[in-house]
Parts: C-alpha cells; structure tokens; sequence
C-alpha cells in the first residue's frame, strides 16, 4: 500500500479525491492502492533541556551554554496529536512506498521529515512537489513523483533553523532571565521576536522624543497649479520673507520644458509580503488576515501556494498561462484581447533564477463562489496576473 501523508486534513481530503482513495477510516482516506493521511501542523517538537540532561531543567548560570551532543524529537504532548500520529504510525509499519505531500517549503518539508523519522519508517520515500490544489496539478504532481533525497538540503536548512531558534532561545532566555529578570518575571529571547520588540522600542522612543519644529513654505498658484520652491522648507520665517520680498509682484516665467515618452510597466505578481501591503492599503486587512483569506482560496483551490517570497513565475509556466486565464470567466473583457493574439514572455514576470519552492501567487483558473473579503483579495490576485501580460503603456 502507499501511503501519503498530506500537512492538513482538507489537502488530504483533495488528494484522495484526485488519486481514487474515496474511503473514508478514522484518521485517513483508502482506495486505489493508497492511503491518504494527514498533520495538522507540527506534531514534533525539539526536546526541551531537561530531556537531554535532568540537571538543565534547573534555570540557573552554571549550566550554560546548553549544547546537546545530538539533537532529537518527540510527539507535542497533545491528545489529538497523539492519537493520529498512532494511526500515521500503524499505516507507515505497512507501508510499501510513503508520499511526502506536506507543503512545498522548507517549513512543509520539516514537519513531515520528523513525523516519518519519528514513525521509524525507514523505506522508500517520495515527494509530491506541487504549488497549487487543481486536480490538473496533483495529477501532474503524482506522474512526477521525486525522490526524497532531492529535497534533504530543504530538510537540512529547516532543521537548522529549529536547532538555531532553540539554542539562542533556551541559552539566551535563561542567561536574561537570570541576570536582568525581576520576580518571576521571564525575559523571552528569540530570533524573530526580539529583533521584532527592538524595532517597536526604537519606534516608540523616536515618537516619544520627536521635537517637532515650525517650518515656512514659497508657494505660488499659476493657472490652477500649485508651484514649490524647489529648495523646499525655511525653518525661519525671515529666510521665506527674504525670498518672497525678491519674487513678489514679478511675472512667473517658465524657462524650460522637457517632455520624454517612456514605457509604464504593470506592477510585478504578488508575493505574500506585497499581498498584505496592498490589502492593508487598500481594505485595511491585517497582515494575519490576509493571509488567512488568501490561506482559504489556496485551500478552494482559486489561487496558487500563497506562503511565497518571490514576486516571478518559472518558465515552465508559460504554456499554462492561456489556460489559466481562458478560466477566468469572469474577466472576459480583459482576457479576450490577450488570448486573441500571441501571450507575450516577458522576463520580467518569467526567471527560473528568482524562483526557489514556489512561484508568484497567481489564479489557478478554477472558479468557485467567494465572500465578500475573498473576493476582494482574489480580485486583485486575479487583475495583477493579467495586467502582466498587456502590453506596455506609452506615456509622454
């Protein structure tokens, strides 16, 4: 039997539907020759101090730095975590061949790596390397199975970064904890959270030490148009009225005029990041929210693998686009002049070099009944990846 172990449920659930494994156990889909289970995050964790030397678990300066000579893995203590990574456990003991389907990241490649270690699986592993949920691509993803090992550096780099978070947290937030805390008070020490804290304080003493300062303007208003001196601000009222006294009553003269015709580029696809800038901007989503709208038309599978940090697509792509964008129904009148002649290759939205696990967020094509705030973010999702292909503006 196969057996593929999805990073969520509802990914799970799309699979089995793809691959013919329409039997639903208690805690997996069967059918086809496959059995279909899933994570719901991270079920291991990094043992904490005490599990590696019974005298770490006591806080205090002599025992630092803490230096495992090998770091291991345990199950989260949590009920729900226990029992399916049981049943995980029992389907791996029978396994013929295990299909990695976690999410196409470092962060995916980890969490399913330490479940089948911890199973003790030792047989063959393959991966599912896809970065949207169609039946298209999980069907092209499983006719293009690749080896595990192909993907060990993206295990290797995420284990190094959980091996990193852990020695700076426990070392550091004992050392603070110890010499600078107050009654049980914890001085919590992380890599992302305390340069994080660092640049609110900074922030927050510029604001409380800002000084404000009173300043003058030259302006003058010529024919409905507002014209600045150019050297900008007078901090005092003299030097402005210095200058003023010189311009007033005198005629306005334009010296010069320079016109140039130049091209307006569509703006880049999104990557998660300018996502969220944009959605703040635009609807005043949090950076939280958007994720989780964007999270939730990935998982409808509208658009494609949202966690992203690259703002192109790869070149293999390209024959993919008229399809894509033939599917957008909705968005006839802006595709039709697209798909009426040959879909322009721009390097500027297609590089193999500046895409790593995953592309630019983009539609998949499929369309399914949105809400309101869905409909927002997939909207924009959806504009941006067509603007990408219109030719480029002239502007004088």
């Amino acid at each position: 039997m196969k057996v593929c172990i999805a990073e969520k449920p509802s990914v799970a659930k799309e699979i089995a539907q793809v691959i013919g494994a329409s039997t639903r156990m208690d805690g997996y889909f069967e059918g086809n020759g496959y059995q279909v289970t899933w994570t719901f995050g991270h079920f291991c964790t990094l043992y904490p101090p005490e599990d590696y030397k019974p005298h770490w678990k006591r806080w205090d300066l002599n025992t630092l730095p803490m230096l495992p000579d090998r770091f291991e893995t345990k199950i989260m203590d949590d009920g729900g975590v226990k029992k399916q990574f049981g049943i995980i456990k029992k389907l791996l003991n029978k396994a013929a061949l295990v299909i990695n389907c976690g999410d196409a990241g470092q962060e995916g490649e980890l969490i399913q790596r330490w479940v089948i270690k911890q199973a003790s699986y030792n047989g063959e592993v393959q991966r599912l390397w896809i970065s949207s949920l169609t039946t298209e691509a999980i069907k092209t993803g499983f006719k293009d199975l690749k080896p595990a090992e192909d993907f060990d550096n993206l295990y290797y780099a995420g284990s190094s970064r959980a091996i990193g978070d852990w020695l700076l947290g426990m070392n550091a937030t004992r050392l603070y904890t110890l010499k600078y805390g107050g009654f049980k008070q914890v001085l919590s020490i992380g890599r992302v959270q305390t340069p994080t804290l660092a640049m609110l304080v900074n922030r927050h003493h510029e604001i409380e030490n800002f000084q404000p300062r009173p300043y003058w303007e030259l302006q003058t208003l010529y024919r409905d148009t507002k014209f600045n001196h150019t050297e900008g601000k007078f901090f005092t009222k003299e030097d402005g009225e210095k200058l003023l006294g010189q311009v007033k009553g005198k005629d306005l003269v334009i010296m010069d005029v320079v016109k140039k015709e130049g091209k307006e580029y569509a703006p880049k696809l999104f990557d998660l990041t300018s996502l969220q800038v944009f959605c703040n901007n635009k609807f005043g989503f949090t950076a939280e929210a958007t994720l989780k709208l964007v999270q939730s038309l990935y998982e409808m599978k509208v658009v494609s693998y949202p966690r992203v940090d690259t703002t192109f697509l790869p070149n293999d792509m390209y024959p993919k686009i008229p399809g894509i964008l033939k599917g957008l129904s909705a968005y006839t009148s802006f595709t039709e002049s697209i798909l009426g002649g040959t879909i322009r290759k721009s390097a500027k939205v297609f590089n193999d070099k500046k895409v790593t696990d995953h592309h630019a967020i983009i539609p998949t094509g499929e369309e399914k009944p949105l809400n309101g705030d869905q409909q927002k973010v997939y909207d924009i999702i959806v504009r941006r990846f067509i603007a990408v292909f219109y030719p480029d503006c002239q502007v004088a």
